[in-house]
């Protein structure tokens, strides 16, 4: 069953030096149960999507154009009101850095309940049971209830985030870099938790800088480069064969201890947006560039069942 379908979505952001195109006419579907890893470089447009979606694009930026239609309902078209029932009830969010998205005056408790109250009526008591039931799922003692955030170490405090994001059972959670900055034990325990949430009937999309994290936990991946989609397929057949430049590039830079190859790095940076370059925007960065790629933009193609934004399979 699909859960979310967006349409020929694109965000920009108004600045004085002229608009940004962060997020260009990209579609995406996402199935029930299935967990989704959308890859890139920092300023590709990932979380910028991930806002579109929860509808949390403020001024100076602009969701344009497009359809963001979530188990057949277009959340473009609802009414703030009806949105903020969304949010957090159908749609999570785990926010990139737990210290500034939690309240650092409130105990963790009060917040957990003030979550469960805001969309259901319950007293107080049902909610701080709940409460602590939502952190013993996500490996944490019901006690922490009791405790503020600055008393909690940073893996301890995104699991009081996904405790948070699931509150409400929502259909689908969006982590928006949800390990950054832990170590590789308490980032795999989180992840584990987020594929877990998959056999519960939720469906992940994990939006991360690591390709190894995306593809060893993910079912499909999403590479973005300058706001466009580039290639998405099965995690295994994209890693395993690659059919975008730019993919290969980032599977590259990816440290491997039993590979015996070194790691390479692609040359050049992510292009300015207000002004990127003419045609394929990664062309100047790419080692198979062609005439074509400089003059004109790529065209979506659908290689094995894979698609691609390049001019290699069209030419």
């Amino acid at each position: 069953m699909m859960v979310l379908d967006i349409k020929n979505l694109s965000t920009h952001y108004h600045s004085r030096r002229g608009t940004i195109k962060a997020v260009d006419r990209v579609s995406l579907k996402i199935e029930e149960k299935e967990f989704v890893g959308i890859v890139g470089e920092s300023g590709c447009g990932k979380s910028t999507l991930a806002f579109s979606i929860m509808r949390l694009i403020s001024p100076p930026g602009e969701i344009v154009e497009g359809e963001i239609l979530f188990r057949g309902r277009d959340l473009l078209k609802l009414s703030e009101e009806e949105m903020r029932r969304v949010r957090g009830k159908e749609i999570g969010m785990v926010f990139q850095d737990p210290m500034t998205s939690l309240d650092p005056l409130e105990k963790i408790g009060d917040q957990i309940i003030e979550t469960i109250q805001m969309h259901e009526e319950v007293d107080k008591r049902s909610a701080l049971e709940k409460a602590e039931e939502l952190l013993e799922s996500v490996g944490l003692p019901r006690n922490r209830v009791n405790y503020y955030p600055h008393q909690l170490s940073g893996g301890q405090r995104q699991r009081v985030m996904i405790a948070l994001a699931i509150a409400l059972n929502p259909t689908l959670l969006i982590a928006d870099e949800p390990t950054t900055a832990l170590d590789v034990i308490v980032q795999e325990k989180i992840m584990n938790i987020l594929k877990g949430m998959t056999s519960e009937g939720r469906s992940i999309i994990l939006i991360t800088h690591d390709f190894s994290l995306a593809s060893e936990k993910s079912d499909r991946i999403v590479i973005m480069y300058a706001g466009w989609i580039v290639e998405m397929g099965e995690s295994s057949k994209l890693v395993n064969e690659p059919l975008h430049p730019y993919t290969k590039g980032l599977l590259d830079s990816v440290p491997d201890l039993w590979l015996d190859r070194k790691i390479k790095t692609m040359p050049g940076l992510p292009p300015d947006l207000v002004n990127p370059p003419r045609g394929c925007k990664f062309h100047p960065r790419c080692p198979k560039a062609m005439d074509v790629c400089k003059e004109r933009e790529p065209t979506d193609a659908t290689v094995n069942g894979r698609f691609v934004k390049c001019w290699l399979y069209e030419v």
